[in-house]
C-alpha cells in the first residue's frame, strides 16, 4: 500500500523531518510521482493507484489469491470518501449490523461508514470509533471533499505501517518498509501502533486518549539522526477529550 499527500493537505508532526534531510551532503528524499512510478514498477502485475490531481495519490497491490486474512489488502470509495484497508476485523459482523450495513460489507467499506458517522452524525469520540475495531489492521482515508487524510494503526503490532516525508514535503503513508526508505532519505518512522492520524487534528492515541503523544528522537545504525519516533506520553494528559461531527469540526482534536 502507498498513499501520498500534498503538504497543503496533510500535516504531519514536524519531527518527522529528519535534521540530516537539509545538509547537501544528505541523500535527497524522492518526488511523488518518483515514488509511485517506483512502487508501481515494482508491482507491475497486480498494482493499481488513483491520483486526485496534486493533491493526493493511493495505491495498492492486490493480494494473491492465496492469502490469510491476516495480509488482506482493500480498496474502496464512496460519495468521493477513498480507504485503502490493511488486514482484518474480528467482529466485521457485528460492527456490520451496528451500522446497519449490507450483510457483503468488507472492512474498507465499514471504515468509510464510521468515518462518515465521525463526519457528519452528531459529536462521538474519535478513538471510541476506532477502538471498536478488533483485529489486526491498518487504514489510510481521503476525503476528497473535504480534502483531508485520516489513518490509523491498530495496537497489536499484527500489521506494519510506516510514514516519512518526500523532497516536497509531501506526506508517504506505506507498509513497505524499503518504499519508505528509499523514498524519504532519513525523513521517516514507524507509524505508532494503538494510534490515529487526522490531517487538521494530527496524531493521537486512541488506545489511551488522555495521554499527549511524545515526539521521541530516533537514530540509526550509522548514528544518524532520523525521523522520530512517536510514544504515548503517560506523564502528561489531556485536559479534555475532542469530539467530532456536526457540533465539533475536526480541528478541536489539536485544542487539547
Amino acid at each position: 500500500m502507498l498513499a501520498i499527500f500534498n503538504k497543503t493537505i496533510a500535516h504531519p508532526p514536524q519531527e518527522l523531518h529528519s535534521p540530516v534531510s537539509f545538509r547537501r551532503s544528505a541523500k535527497k528524499p524522492d518526488l511523488p510521482e518518483e515514488i509511485l512510478k517506483d512502487f508501481l514498477s515494482s508491482h507491475s502485475d497486480n498494482a493499481f493507484s488513483m491520483s486526485f490531481n496534486n493533491a493526493a495519490v493511493l495505491a495498492y497491490v492486490r493480494h494473491d489469491k492465496a492469502y490469510s486474512l491476516h495480509s488482506q489488502r482493500l480498496f474502496c470509495g464512496y460519495d468521493e470518501i477513498y480507504c485503502v484497508f490493511l488486514g482484518s476485523l474480528n467482529n466485521l459482523c457485528s460492527l456490520i449490523r451496528q451500522y446497519g450495513l449490507s450483510k457483503n460489507t468488507n472492512e474498507a467499506m465499514l471504515v468509510i461508514e464510521a468515518y462518515r458517522t465521525l463526519r457528519d452524525r452528531g459529536p462521538y469520540p474519535a478513538d471510541q470509533v476506532i477502538k471498536e475495531l478488533d483485529g489486526s489492521f491498518a487504514f489510510v482515508v481521503f476525503d476528497r471533499k473535504d480534502g483531508t487524510v485520516f489513518a490509523a494503526l491498530s495496537s497489536d503490532g499484527g500489521v506494519k505501517l510506516h510514514w516519512g516525508i518526500a523532497e516536497d514535503d509531501s506526506v508517504v503513508i506505506s507498509d513497505d518498509l524499503e518504499v519508505i526508505k528509499t523514498s524519504c532519505g532519513k525523513s521517516f518512522a514507524p507509524f505508532p501502533t494503538g494510534c490515529m492520524f487526522h490531517s487538521e487534528g494530527g496524531l493521537m492515541s486512541f488506545e489511551h486518549p488522555m495521554n499527549k503523544v511524545k515526539a521521541m528522537p530516533r537514530v540509526d545504525s550509522e548514528g544518524i539522526m532520523c525521523g522520530a519516533n512517536f510514544k504515548v506520553d503517560v506523564l502528561s494528559r489531556n485536559t479534555t477529550m475532542p469530539r467530532v461531527g456536526s457540533e465539533a469540526n475536526w480541528a478541536a482534536w489539536n485544542s487539547c
